[in-house]
């Protein structure tokens, strides 16, 4: 069996510990690759085949990793190592937005240690249709996935809802289900967070973090593209506004 590929997950942790050592490499004997080694052993994204092999996360693949962030950075004036595609995103990721990337590792780190996220079943889209997950890492996104489809969490946003005498409708393109299906689509809506759960940590969700959305718009808040990590419907709404400006011109 090949060892798999570096994963997001493990990419953001690796991603954060060079950061954190102000882009410099890390050597193998670093007590700081030797808990990421066995940081990364622990998640659980992995078969237990993977886990098996020797080599599997070892220091030395870890410290290599570590290389590989560092070489291909844009003001290293050495060679660069050969790496993946996925890392070269994250290290673009970490070099545009360092403060956003630190809180995604540190809520994954986090998850980990409280042992929430080796309780999460895997969500069916938490991977999109080219097979990447969000640059903030699959676990971030299978916990988002989880918490959003908690039914009792969304009876409770739609009761909010109307407790304030508002429209049950998608807050991004005003899509009403009811008015389009009738008895059929009374009542339906889908809630999404608003603010990043790498943000938010694993704080109990609020009613007021919740955002109405229509299957279409939350779908396409969580649609991942290279270097993009969450979209809030403030941000889909933007987009569409971007993209009917550029198509009537």
């Amino acid at each position: 069996m090949r060892i798999p590929a570096w994963t997001e997950d493990e990419l953001v942790l690796a991603g954060a510990l060079v950061v954190k050592n102000g882009w410099r490499e890390l050597r193998t004997g670093d007590p700081e690759v030797q808990e990421l080694s066995e940081l990364l052993r622990s998640l659980p994204i992995h078969s237990p085949e993977a886990l098996a092999l020797p080599s599997f996360r070892s220091p030395d693949s870890v410290s290599r990793k570590t290389t590989d962030f560092m070489t291909n950075h844009p003001r290293y004036e050495g060679k660069a190592t050969r790496c993946g595609k996925p890392t070269l995103l994250m290290i673009e990721a970490f070099t545009q937005r360092e403060a956003e990337m630190l809180q995604a590792a540190a809520a994954i780190e986090e998850g980990i240690a409280s042992g929430e996220l080796h309780l999460l079943p895997r969500q069916p889209d938490e991977v999109d249709e080219t097979g990447a997950t969000a640059i903030e890492g699959r676990l971030l996104v299978r916990r988002a996935l989880a918490r959003e489809r908690d039914p009792k969490l969304r009876s409770l946003k739609i009761k909010q809802v109307r407790s304030r005498g508002r429209k049950l409708q998608c807050e991004v393109c005003a899509f009403d289900f009811s008015h389009t299906y009738g008895d059929l689509g009374d009542g339906y809506i889908e809630v999404h967070h608003v603010t990043p759960l790498h943000v938010s940590g694993t704080r109990e969700t609020k009613l007021d973090d919740l955002a109405c959305l229509c299957a279409n718009c939350h779908r396409m808040c969580h649609r991942s593209r290279p270097g993009e990590s969450w979209r809030t419907p403030a941000d889909l709404r933007e987009w569409m506004r971007k993209s009917r400006e550029a198509t009537a011109h």
